[in-house]
Formats: C-alpha cells, sequence, structure tokens
C-alpha cells in the first residue's frame, strides 16, 4: 500500500479563492452581503458509494465554497470511506471559519458511508449547528410496470 496523499493549498490558492468571495449576492439581487457579515451558514453533505462532497452555502443558499474526497486527493474505493468523509469536512470547516461563519445548518443527502462521521467531524470542529435535516430522496413505487405475460 502506498503513501496517503492529501492535498493542501498554498496561500496564494487561498487568497485567489478569497478573493471570488469578496461579494455574495442574495437570491433577490439586493444589495450585495460581504463574506465577513454572513454568520450563518448551510453544509450539505452528499454522500453516494464512491464519493462524498460538502457544499458550503450562505443563508440564502449562495455556493460559497466546495469540496470532495477526489479533490482532496483521496483515489479509487478510498474516497468512499468515513475518513475521507471526515478529512473533507475538515477542510470545509476551515473556509468557514475563515469566512466568520459560526451559526450552520446541516443537510444530508444520500447513503454512503461518510454521511455521519461528515456531521460529527463538523460538530468537532466548534460549529453552532441550528439542525441537522436528512433531505435523501424516498422511493413511492418507481415507474409504472411492465404489462403481465400471457400465455
Amino acid at each position: 500500500m502506498g503513501k496517503k496523499h492529501i492535498k493542501t493549498q498554498t496561500k496564494e490558492e487561498m487568497v485567489k479563492e478569497g478573493e471570488k468571495l469578496q461579494k455574495v449576492f442574495k437570491k433577490d439581487s439586493e444589495k450585495p452581503v460581504s463574506r465577513k457579515t454572513a454568520k450563518q451558514g448551510a453544509f450539505y453533505i452528499f454522500s453516494t458509494y464512491n464519493n462524498t462532497i460538502i457544499t458550503l452555502t450562505d443563508q440564502f443558499g449562495n455556493a460559497l465554497s466546495q469540496r470532495s474526497a477526489g479533490r482532496l486527493g483521496f483515489k479509487g474505493s478510498k474516497k468512499s470511506t468515513p475518513f475521507a468523509a471526515s478529512k473533507v469536512a475538515e477542510a470545509i470547516g476551515q473556509i468557514a471559519e475563515k469566512m466568520g461563519i459560526k451559526r450552520v445548518r446541516v443537510f444530508v443527502k444520500g447513503v454512503g458511508s461518510g454521511r455521519e462521521s461528515a456531521v460529527r467531524s463538523l460538530a468537532n470542529q466548534g460549529f453552532e449547528l441550528l439542525s441537522i435535516k436528512d433531505t435523501t430522496g424516498i422511493p413511492h413505487n418507481g415507474c409504472r410496470q411492465r404489462k403481465p405475460r400471457r400465455l
């Protein structure tokens, strides 16, 4: 087994990303909200059998940043592990702290193994979790059945 490679951002990359996030507009496109005034946010955790993707949004639903296990350097079946999900949550949590977001809502979607470890990792970073909601889709009878075979 080889070494685990986890990518880290350089200061220049973080500065460039911070410049992109300077102005975030409300959904109604009224006045711009600077990232320092956004005290509340939301984490959308999408966990599949193959990967874990976490998106950080402001309180209006505008995406601020996104991280996935693949982006952090995990490859193949290691992307779907709880360890990779916790590392993704740590990375996105650091970005949220730099933006000054303290109070968050968490929305979990999917059936992967990284769901709970990602939520635990976010809770351990000191965020005030306002709510945790499971938004996984539930099948309801599916598509139309084929007609019965006549003999």
